[in-house]
Formats: structure tokens, sequence, C-alpha cells
């Protein structure tokens, strides 16, 4: 029998299986420690042998070896048009760009990518790391050249002069953190700031002084929130990572073989992370406390509310809080494994949804958003390569309608975002 695509083909334990079976009692007369002894030692040499084959060959599935699951590349035998979307249809905004965290402050990286840009039909795009004050004017300078091209989100400095492994001496625990900061946006705003960019280390890694998390609707932080919105800045707020970070690193984990090449990424409680934070439920729901209590501020959720894999709730609070909106960062790969649920996601919520991508992205990672969104394709990679970083599968297209299209390509960022209508009304982009 063919193996599916996401089973997990672990060797150790066939030969584990096969090394203990038809054991025998080495002695009928040994007592019961000598027999859980010589057990214990039998099943450890056992577990030796089996960590490596004993003529050194890699399990690669190849000639009777078991596979090792870092190893397994199945190639899909289905029959299907191979065509791929080379552009997007309509003019694109991106409203979950990292230009400084991703460009190494080059401005050669910057005319590239515009290049790129151009070549896509990415008309707008949003760099997510403005940060504040002179950092602020330092980074839209880095982008001046090509100011007609991006929009910038300021970031909060929860640190400042602090020391990074004592959250005692963090800015954020010293008096007045949150009105010091309303001022500081409303400064960022003056230099041109167009909204307001929330990390995730608020709620995943940062800390109090006596060594607890920090809350992401820890009541300090109402002045910031409030002040996002009588600014009309709109805040976009990374909260939690996917599901199957939070659950354990074994054989259920349809993660696992990403988690296993970055181990750091797993909030599941072992090493190395050793997390003992809030659980996925509990950093979402503090966030969606945020979005109720301030209603007059305009929150994007990113990662589609880092919850696509399941819709459905997504959708509850979407009908719950007018003041959410949700983008699509670096989660093709869940929406295009659901297709049918999620193409009624977009339709119902076609005026609350902004498309990103957690770029900049090469021609190879864009496509498949395109061909997720525009077609009706079947089985096809959301990345480079037969199976690419987030799991084991394959995406189906959307084949939304064009009205749909507008919307998430650049018609709902241009009423959320200000400066994203003049760029797109100045520009050879303009709608179609």
């Amino acid at each position: 029998m063919q193996a599916e695509p996401n089973q997990l083909l672990v060797s150790r334990r066939n030969a584990e299986t096969q090394s203990s079976v038809g054991m025998r009692p080495l002695c009928v007369s040994a007592s019961l420690r000598e027999t859980s002894f010589l057990a214990f030692l039998f099943c450890f040499v056992s577990l030796a042998h089996a960590q490596q084959p004993l003529d050194g060959a890699k399990l690669d599935g190849t000639s009777g070896r078991d596979l090792a699951l870092d190893q397994f590349r199945p190639k899909s035998q289905l029959v299907l048009p191979q065509e791929t979307v080379r552009r997007a249809k309509f003019p694109v905004v991106d409203v979950h760009v990292h230009c400084r965290l991703k460009m190494r402050q080059s401005p050669e990286v910057v005319d590239e990518f515009v290049r790129l840009m151009d070549d896509q039909n990415i008309a707008v795009c949003n760099s997510l790391d403005g940060g504040l004050g002179e950092r602020f004017d330092e980074h839209k300078k880095f982008l001046g050249k090509h100011s007609n091209r991006f929009t910038i989100f300021a970031n909060i400095d929860w640190i400042g002069d602090g020391k990074r492994k004592e959250p005692a001496t963090w800015d954020c625990h010293r008096p007045d953190f949150g009105r010091r900061m309303a001022l500081a946006l409303a400064d960022a705003k003056q230099r041109g700031a167009a909204g307001l960019k929330i990390h995730k280390m608020l709620g995943l890694y940062f800390r109090n002084p006596d060594g607890s998390y920090i809350k992401v609707d820890d009541p300090r932080w109402d002045p910031i929130w409030e002040a996002c919105g009588e600014l009309s800045l709109p805040v976009l707020i990374h909260t939690a990572d996917p599901v199957a970070f939070f659950q354990p690193v074994d054989a259920t984990n349809e993660r696992w073989e990403e988690l296993n090449r970055h181990p750091r990424w797993s909030f599941s409680g072992g090493p190395p992370n050793n997390y003992t934070g809030p659980s996925h439920d509990e950093l979402l729901a503090a966030r969606n406390r945020v979005f109720a209590k301030h209603p007059n501020t305009q929150f994007i959720a990113a990662h589609v509310a880092n919850y696509p894999e399941n819709l459905a709730k997504v959708g509850e609070w979407l009908d719950t809080y007018p003041n959410m909106h949700v983008e699509i960062a670096a989660r093709i790969a869940e929406l295009g494994r659901q297709p049918r649920t999620a193409r009624n996601f977009f339709l119902r919520y076609q005026d609350r949804i902004l498309f990103g991508t957690d770029g900049p992205r090469s021609p190879g990672r864009l496509r498949p958003h395109w061909r997720l969104l525009e077609t009706d394709h079947e089985y096809f990679s959301y990345a480079e390569g037969q199976y690419p970083p987030q799991g084991l599968w394959g995406i189906y297209g959307l084949d939304l309608p064009d009205k749909v299209l507008r919307k998430v390509y650049h018609e709902n960022a241009a009423k959320l975002i200000a400066g994203v209508a003049e760029r797109l009304s100045s520009s050879a982009f303009q709608a179609e």
C-alpha cells in the first residue's frame, strides 16, 4: 500500500519491536529485581542499536531500509494541470512586510524588491518595522526613494534602555509607560506612521519582574490602544502562534517535521523553550478582550487571527467584534487545505480580510498566493518544492470572484490604512 503524505514513517519503533519479539526469561530462578534490571538493559541496548543502522546507512527508505521523516519526499501521482499564475490579477497591497528585519538595511535590496513588486503587480507594501522617534525617521529615510510604494507602522519599545534578561529594568514596568507611549505614537503619526504593529513577544516571551508572563490585556497598555483609536492608527497585532506549536511534539503533531527543524518554535512546555506561559486559547482570549474593551480602535489580527485551523471560530470573533479585521500572511497552507470552508469564509467576510505575506517574498513564494485566491486548481504546493515548510500537504484554489479579489487585494487596506489609497491612485497600479 502506498503511504499517504501525512503518515509518519518512524523507523526506530520497528527496530525496537522486532528486537523484543520472542524474548525469553534468562533465568527462571532470578529475583524480580535481577529480571527487571536485565529487561531494562536489554531494551537499552536494543534502542541504542536502533538509533543507527548497523551498516551505517541512512534511513532513506531504499533497499528495504526504514524511512526517517526528514527524508520523506513523496511525489504525487495525480495528473493535474500544471499551469501557474505569474502575477496577481489586480493591484495588491501587502499589509505584512518586514522591511527592516529582512532587507538588511541595503538600498540595493530595496531597489530589487520594488522591481519584484512591479513584476508581481504589488502596488504598495506596508512595513511593520518602523519603531518610534529617530528610529522611525531612519526607517522612513531607508525607504524614502520609494516612499510612494510603502506605508510604515510604528512599534512599541517595551524594554527601552533596560537589560533584556532583567525584566525589572524594562521601560514597560516603569511608571506611566502607557501614557508615554501614547504620546510617542502621536509623535510617530506626525512623522508619517500609518499604524502600530504589536509583535508576538507580548504574551509569549515578555515577563514581569516576578517572572510571570506579561498579559496582552494588561490594563497598563490601555492608553496605547486608546491612543491608536484617537489617532486613527490601526493596530496589526500578532498574538500566539499556530495551534500545533502548543501541542506535544510527538507522532500526533501534524507539524512535527517543522518543529523538529525549529525546536525553539515549540510552546508545548518541553525543552529547549520550557515554556510555562498561557495556552493558545488563553492568549487569543486575552487579545479578544482588548478588542472588546477598545471598540473605537481598529485591530488587524495577524495570520488569520492565528487560528486559521478553525475558521468557524474566527468568523464568530468577526461577528462579535466589529473593529476586528484579519490578514492572511504565512497561512495559505492552512487556508488552501480546506478550500470550501475557506472560500465561504472569504465570501462572508470579504470586507474584513486583508492580503499579507510576512515578506518580502520571492516570486516562487508569491505565486502560490495568486493561485490560491484566483484559481480552482487542485493539490499544488504552497511554496517552493514539492513539500514546503509548514506541513506535508498540498493546497487547493479558492476561485474567488473578482469583486472579492479586489477587496482582499487592495480595497480593504485602502479604507483602513492611511496613505494606501493615495499611493494607489498616484501609482501606475491604479485599480482596474
